[in-house]
């Protein structure tokens, strides 16, 4: 259990001996922490439902309860029951709460989607930043978890670049509808030429419906197995992968599973005839659709089209085959997905039409949708100029100002190019990353690079200075010849709250967990840095001249290191050793 399960435990025996619903006991963090470390309101409820006096039930339930734990159980106000842990009790309750799935599930979850040929932009940072922690998270509780990346390398984009490369150099062999291959192993362009295709393709595609006809046919070729087509896309593909690769690998994101939309294609087809078999496949104008709209609908959801007029698949058919190919290869428990807010409809449809086709059901399917980091305009993050920001380009300037934020406070200093090199990159990517997990997954925010590099405040600097200075403190402990951590002993109030921040740790993971919520993570890792701040202020370490005090400190100094080492793990956040 974790500590507020404990104290719940032990409200609501009072509770059910005091003659009321257990269910009653459940016990918060307080509302007035000058008060009262925390606090049960279920006395009010409780006698409202037996009809009884608020505050004389209150009391009932305190003279009933556990006192082994609590040095004061008081009421206040109409029946609120206000609770203060002994220290003693505290105090060995420090290390024991890692919270552990009691039913440890099997997981995938897709997040990162980037399309083959576009590079990496700041539009792909949310779900790579979220879905890398929330895959962390679960597997840190114990969970099986398999990270695909999902990428987007078999829509229309892919008709869209083979056709544009096709009328720029139309005597390639790939072209020749004759040829079988073997094909060149070296690609025909590079990835700076890809990147340039890409856009020069779409927007010709856009004001040009002839153009759009050709970028469509090559899609249905290339879908239905031309070789000089796939031998094309699969040099685009390896390009684009290997570069992603370097981009997420810098911010600290790493994918099991690179498979994409092409893998659930052979699918499709075995799919489609078993949808149709049952009368799930309709045809409607040339295409073939799910209808998924349900009669208690408050609004409108439209069917899938699981094929269109010519033929070709898009994003419900291949989603629906990918879940399949995820079924058959992983049996997962669960599929997450994390995918910005503007997918919610289409994920809608596509969870309710495996589960109307009985492939998987909708409850196991979770769409984690996340709102936009803006700029300090509330706008999407652009480039000065109204670009697209490349991730490329934006770690490079995030880690310059954590460069310069070290300079500024006197960091690093006398460190070699390569280490001050290496701390910056780990600041500055702690600011981004912390800047985008510390707000919550369901809210735009806006990211002020001044704020978020600050090594003060709610940032990931000041959470990777706290780190630091628990390794100095160490160390300095250390070379003092100050002894090793002994049993942990909670007596002046800056030890209490520290040990109060690390027995909460629990709570905040399953919390995390639970809610798919990393900044509720991020808030405790805050609240303990600021609780190990005011320690270090008011409490001697190293120089400490009893020696139980001094090893009582030095294991609640360990205790918190090894606690926000977790928490960086499960946040992704890599720290220096020094700084």
């Amino acid at each position: 259990m974790t500590l507020l399960d404990e104290l719940s435990a032990l409200l609501s025996a009072a509770f059910a001996q005091a003659g009321t619903d257990a269910a009653y006991g459940r016990v918060k963090r307080a509302d007035r922490p000058d008060l009262a470390q925390f606090q049960c309101n279920g006395a009010l409820a409780a006698a409202k439902a037996t009809k009884q006096n608020p505050r004389a039930l209150a009391g009932s339930v305190v003279e009933h309860l556990d006192q082994a734990a609590f040095a004061d159980a008081a009421i206040a106000g109409p029946g609120f029951i206000n609770l203060t842990l002994k220290d003693d009790w505290l105090s060995a309750q420090i290390g024991a709460r890692a919270w552990k799935r009691p039913a440890p599930e099997r997981i995938v979850i897709d997040y990162g989607g980037p399309n083959v040929a576009k590079p990496l932009h700041v539009g792909h940072l949310r779900a790579a930043i979220i879905g890398e922690s929330l895959k962390r998270i679960a597997r840190a509780v114990g969970d099986d978890v398999t990270g695909d990346a999902h990428l987007g390398d078999w829509g229309l984009q892919m008709g869209q670049l083979i056709s544009e490369l096709e009328l720029r150099q139309p005597d390639l062999i790939y072209f020749d509808p004759s040829a079988e291959g073997p094909f060149p192993s070296d690609p025909p362009i590079s990835l700076k030429d890809l990147e340039e295709m890409y856009p020069a393709a779409s927007a010709a595609c856009k004001a040009d419906k002839d153009r759009a006809d050709l970028a469509r046919r090559a899609t249905k070729a290339l879908q239905d197995g031309r070789s000089g087509y796939r031998a094309l896309w699969r040099h685009f593909v390896d390009l684009s992968i290997a570069a992603m690769k370097k981009d997420y690998a810098d911010l600290g994101v790493d994918f099991d599973l690179w498979k994409g939309e092409s893998d659930a294609d052979p699918l499709i087809p075995e799919i489609g005839d078993d949808l149709t078999s049952r009368g799930l496949l309709e045809h409607s104008d040339g295409a073939e659709i799910i209808r998924v709209a349900r009669e208690d609908d408050k609004k409108e959801v439209p069917p899938i089209i699981f094929r269109n007029s010519e033929g070709a698949v898009g994003y419900h058919a291949t989603d629906i085959a990918t879940i399949v190919d995820r079924i058959r290869t992983m049996a997962p428990d669960r599929m997450l997905y994390v995918v910005d807010a503007r997918q919610r409809l289409h994920f809608e449809q596509v969870f309710r039409a495996v589960d109307r086709a009985g492939l998987f059901e909708e409850s196991r399917l979770e769409h984690l949708w996340f709102g936009t980091m803006n700029g300090k305009d509330g706008k999407p993050f652009k480039t000065r100029e109204g670009g697209t920001l490349k991730l490329r380009d934006f770690i490079d300037m995030v880690t310059d100002k954590a460069r310069e934020r070290l300079v500024e406070n006197g960091l690093a200093e006398g460190y070699g190019d390569e280490e001050t090199a290496s701390i910056a990159r780990m600041v500055g990517v702690a600011a981004l990353k912390f800047a985008d997990l510390s707000n919550p997954r369901t809210s735009d925010y806006v990211f002020d690079i001044d704020r978020f590099t600050s090594f003060e405040g709610k940032t990931g600097p000041y959470l990777l200075y706290a780190r630091a200075r628990i390794r100095s403190v160490l160390a300095k402990a250390d070379q003092a010849g100050a002894g090793g951590a002994g049993d942990i002993v909670v007596a002046a109030p800056e030890e209490r709250d520290l040990a109060l921040a690390l027995a909460l740790f629990g709570d905040a993971v399953r919390d995390a967990y639970d809610k798919r919520l990393p900044h509720i993570l991020c808030e405790h890792a805050f609240g303990l840095a600021q609780s190990f701040s005011k320690f270090y202020a008011a409490c001697r370490v190293a120089d400490e001249a009893d020696n139980a005090v001094r090893a009582s400190r030095i294991g609640l100094v360990e205790a918190t290191g090894e606690q926000l080492d977790a928490i960086f793990d499960m946040l992704g956040i890599e720290a220096p050793d020094r700084m």
